[in-house]
């Protein structure tokens, strides 16, 4: 293995309840009632995928653009005010970053990656990072990984990716990468994603470089932390 490639929200940060107040609110604002299944729908959409997903949802004149503008805005506000690094993050990246070049291939945009990375102290740390919206479709489409992986010039074989959500991990997988699962109580992936995973972890601490560096690519047997 030559690189490890982490996803964003709920992997390093826990941004998802951010994410959810934010558009939950807008949605509201306009009067219209929030699907059951909006939250993990959206998870791993790009933003021009999510903004015209919200946009139908609100109707009306909205647009996507307008949509997106007002969210992404929200949510660099409330990073800025308070950022929501998940236990260890910082340290993981640290010791992958010795031994593994990292990049990060997230759903969020480009400039809310950078806000992250810069408040946390990590921007050094990573060789290359991508967002969907450079993309052409976010995930479970694997374009983002297999942008990730051309970026740092290493195949896709060499590469793991680090995810916790159900197209995340999909997305990882299908562009060819072991994938280590770090799944969340409260939007756990599904049983057939956790199943595509090389490996599932319950925390950060255990993603160390000689765990790594043990893993196989797609195809082989999930196995937990304590097989490894």
């Amino acid at each position: 293995m030559q690189a490890v490639v982490f996803d964003l929200d709920g992997v390093l940060i826990d941004s998802e309840p951010v994410w959810d107040t934010v558009r939950r609110g807008l949605v509201q604002r306009a009067g219209r009632a929030w699907p059951r299944d909006a939250t993990q729908a959206m998870q791993g959409m790009s933003t021009r995928e999510w903004s015209t997903y919200l946009a139908e949802l609100i109707g009306g004149s909205s647009s996507a653009q307008a949509v997106a503008g007002e969210v992404i805005a929200s949510v660099a506000r409330a990073y800025r005010t308070r950022l929501p690094l998940l236990p260890r993050a910082v340290d993981v990246v640290g010791r992958l970053s010795e031994r593994f070049v990292l990049a990060v291939a997230s759903s969020s945009p480009s400039v809310l990656i950078r806000t992250v990375l810069d408040a946390a102290g990590l921007t050094e740390r990573f060789a290359v990072t991508v967002s969907s919206e450079e993309v052409p479709a976010g995930k479970p489409d694997p374009a983002v990984y297999l942008e990730a992986v051309r970026r740092l010039g290493v195949p896709a074989g060499a590469a793991v990716a680090v995810e916790d959500s159900s197209n995340g991990i999909r997305s990882a997988h299908g562009a060819g990468l072991a994938t280590i699962a770090v799944p969340t109580t409260a939007f756990p992936p599904d049983a057939d994603a956790i199943a595509l995973a090389a490996a599932v972890v319950t925390s950060l601490d255990d993603i160390t470089a000689e765990f790594v560096a043990r893993l196989s690519t797609p195809g082989g047997a999930t196995m937990r932390r304590s097989e490894v």
